[in-house]
């Protein structure tokens, strides 16, 4: 690999971060700079009628983000839900609106200048745009779309006129290219050219596009193409400083490849590179194929046999007092493991509440380190998260103690509500919430046992994705607004059913919202007996 490197040319790849996942901002904060974009262009406005002679392209600029920001504030949420309008804002405030700024400054106007210093320190950095770029590359794995549906805004269930640009798409090709991830920057720079060979205008030259995706498609083992898209780079600019070279040293290296396999050259496809032309590199998780095809709703194991076992109820908590006028309404969502549905759980007003006492504190969604037992985040979960305790409002006690009623399990020993927000391509692959054997430590901080149960709380409908999958037995839970779902992770005896590792698939669009309760071990000795086998 190393002689590669030096032998065939690398375009310029900028600073990487290695092995972690980045996390753009959750929904409240990205409505806020919604607004922070229309006050901006307000004062753009201001600026250019005070400098009538500024230039023409600060003119054209003022235009384009005015028309963009009345569709954006109509409705914030609504606009933030589509995928390529979240990646398109974190682009124009990372990398747009800084040159911009440099624009002005060439011939300064103390008044939009002061209103940018104001406004920047809520801008969202480059990790932050990396975040909702390789938010879209995850959703178009999992969801199997290729890239110019995302370019074209072309989602199912949904119409819309976000588009991804030609620069766009290549800058989206540089940002899978500068974390090595080959596979997706070879189908992002293929788009680019694409679009760019059917006319669209570009910053980004033919060439270097060329450049970046004839080496991406020699990492990818491509000879044939890698030459192929050599030689057109050779002919639109003879004079490129690596081109010559990389082509020599790509016709060798399949000259040698065609002399090994004793076969004659083939010229490469003429058909463009899409999903399906190469393979996805293998990565950590080893139900990758099966996660992902439950999230699209395919291979989901509810047969007929299966599904004459599922029932409804009313559930009054054992005639708890609190249930006996109004019982919870209960369905079975699977039978082994149990999995039960609790219908009108949380009121729209309880909803809310609990969204307006989350949102100030909402921050990257963490897991427990299995050896130490602390808080972390991981590359796995891409959410974000807040912790509320039942003393801060009556709407959390009300809701700590209905969750208590229905289980008939005492939430004393239980950790706090967890308030979890998923935007746009927020997942938490597949995990188990109880620790193993091989993790003593994972809740000796609490001192309460291991997760005995989870109770989820869906806080939000989702316009398409987000569903909670559990790959072990092919089942597929789709968020309901108001609904909760409930599940046992340990057998009565403490062992852990290791066939409740579940995901959450990542939104494909709009905002998912759900709130976590998990009930340990530690006092229900006498709610929850041991059963007379390991697995009881």
């Amino acid at each position: 690999a190393e002689t590669c490197n030096v032998l065939a040319g690398l375009p310029e790849s900028s600073a990487r971060t290695d092995g972690v996942e980045l996390s753009f901002l959750n929904i409240r904060q990205m409505t806020d700079l919604i607004h922070t974009e229309k006050e901006l262009v307000q004062s753009l406005r201001e600026y250019i009628r005070a400098e009538e002679y500024k230039l023409a392209a600060v003119k054209n600029w003022a235009s384009k983000l005015d028309a963009l920001t009345q569709v954006s504030t109509s409705d914030p949420e609504g606009y933030l839900a589509h995928p390529v309008n979240a990646y398109k804002l974190m682009k124009r405030l990372n990398t747009e609106w800084p040159e911009l700024e440099s624009l002005v400054l060439q011939n300064p106007s103390d008044g939009f200048v002061a209103n940018m210093s104001v406004h920047r320190q809520y801008f969202p950095d480059a990790e932050d745009q990396t975040g909702a770029a390789k938010a879209l590359m995850r959703l178009q794995d999992t969801y199997q779309l290729d890239s110019e549906a995302f370019s074209k805004g072309k989602l199912p269930g949904v119409h819309s006129n976000a588009e991804l640009t030609v620069d766009d798409c290549f800058d989206m090709g540089k940002t899978a290219y500068n974390d090595a991830d080959y596979y997706h920057a070879v189908l992002w720079f293929q788009q680019s050219l694409k679009q760019l060979d059917g006319g669209e205008e570009a910053v980004v030259s033919k060439a270097e596009i060329l450049d970046y995706l004839s080496y991406s498609v020699y990492q990818m083992g491509d000879l044939p193409r890698a030459v192929e898209l050599t030689r057109r780079l050779v002919a639109v600019d003879p004079s490129h400083e690596r081109a010559g070279g990389n082509l020599r040293y790509f016709e060798l290296l399949l000259s040698k490849q065609l002399n090994e396999m004793n076969q004659a050259y083939q010229p490469a496809s003429e058909e463009s590179i899409q999903l399906g032309t190469y393979t996805r590199p293998k990565d950590h998780l080893p139900e990758r194929e099966a996660y992902e095809a439950l999230c699209r709703g395919e291979g989901v194991q509810m047969t007929k046999a299966r599904q004459s076992r599922l029932f409804c109820r009313y559930q009054d908590g054992n005639r708890n007092p609190r249930l006996l006028l109004k019982p919870m309404k209960e369905e079975d969502e699977w039978d082994n493991p149990h999995i039960v549905r609790y219908l009108e759980m949380l009121s729209d007003i309880e909803i809310e509440k609990i969204k307006e006492l989350a949102k100030p504190r909402l921050a990257r969604a963490t897991v427990r380190d299995p050896k130490t037992g602390v808080l972390t985040t991981a590359n796995y979960r891409v959410s974000k998260s807040a912790w509320l305790e039942g003393e801060e409002d009556v709407v959390i006690d009300r809701v700590n103690q209905r969750i208590e009623d229905i289980t008939g399990l005492t939430v004393e020993t239980a950790e706090l509500l967890q308030v979890a927000n998923y935007g746009v391509g927020g997942q938490y692959e597949p995990h188990f919430d109880f620790s193993r054997k091989d993790e003593p430590d994972a809740f000796k901080r609490l001192g309460t046992g291991n997760r005995m149960a989870t109770f989820l709380n869906y806080m939000s409908d989702v316009e398409a994705g987000g569903a909670t999958v559990f790959p072990d037995f092919g089942a597929v839970i789709w968020p309901r607004k108001g609904t909760a779902v409930f599940w046992y992770n340990l057998f009565r005896s403490g062992e852990g059913d290791y066939r409740t590792r579940h995901a959450a698939c990542p939104v494909l669009v709009g905002s998912k919202w759900v709130s976590n309760k998990w009930i340990h071990e530690r006092g229900q000795e006498f709610r929850r007996p041991c059963g007379l086998t390991e697995v009881d």
